[in-house]
């Protein structure tokens, strides 16, 4: 039987529950399939905004699965949970810091790997438009659904035709100047701000751009999300990040299904 991948760390951000575009069953997927020391969720897990629309009726079992998951991991494997609110889940706000067990929520974190140090953030608080132009924000969060829903209708075609899933979406964003300049900004700022806190890098997430790059000296990590990119952040007992993309279940040649994640430097 082949070993299970063990991570020191994992970061997953952005699954969005209670979304129509949420992937949870492949987050779920991911989870299952891997042990960790250390499970951050880094901001974004639950959507309350989209939940305080119709409340319950967007709940699912499948979300349901996905924390039966981690506290499976914390029973069987003794894994370290911390929960980083983000702006769709600031509902978290009145409870932080707050610590029971094996889990811990707050609003940030500090991560010690191999002797550097990283600050762990979700990232809305370095992104002017959801910090002081909420309103902006929400009707931005209408236009990127309007997006996904596209993103759909794209893929149904393409799977009609024998064609692998393709992020519309991701690509058009990386297309529009706007997008690019806004993620370069983000991640200047939060460059800036770990120097400032004379931290060796940041992980992030919010912008759904995984990213693992040197930028100015600084280790610059982004998880991605479970909405488009499917991606986690992993470290090894090194202290070694990597951006891991998760593809479907693919079927091997005897019938079986196998997860296949492709890792990205």
């Amino acid at each position: 039987m082949e070993q299970r991948p063990y991570y020191r760390t994992v970061v997953l951000s952005d699954i969005h529950l209670g979304t129509t575009h949420s992937k949870v069953n492949e987050a779920s997927d991911f989870l299952s399939s891997v042990d960790c020391e250390r499970l951050i969720l880094n901001g974004d897990i639950i959507d309350g905004w989209n939940l305080q629309k119709s409340g319950v009726k967007k709940w699912k079992p499948e979300h349901t699965r996905f924390f039966k998951i981690i506290m499976n991991m914390m029973e069987k494997h003794g894994t370290e949970v911390i929960y980083v609110r983000g702006n769709h889940d600031d509902f978290l706000d009145s409870l932080v810091p707050m610590r029971f067990g094996n889990i811990q929520i707050v609003k940030d974190y500090m991560l010690e790997s191999n002797g550097r140090y990283y600050f762990v953030t979700h990232g809305d608080v370095f992104d002017r438009v959801t910090t002081e132009m909420k309103w902006l924000a929400k009707l931005g969060d209408i236009g990127y659904t309007l997006l996904l829903w596209l993103n759909g209708l794209y893929n149904r075609y393409r799977v009609k035709h024998g064609k692998p899933y393709y992020s519309l979406s991701q690509a058009i964003k990386q297309k529009v100047k706007t997008a690019v300049s806004y993620i370069s900004d983000f991640e200047r700022v939060l460059v800036s701000f770990a120097r400032a806190r004379e931290c060796d890098g940041v992980i992030c997430g919010h912008i759904h751009h995984p990213e693992n790059s040197m930028i100015d000296g600084i280790h610059y990590l982004n998880s991605g999300d479970w909405v488009e990119t499917l991606s986690a952040l992993t470290e090894d007992n090194e202290g070694n990040w990597q951006v891991m993309y998760y593809s479907d279940f693919a079927l091997r040649e005897s019938g079986s299904n196998v997860l296949a994640l492709n890792i990205a430097s």
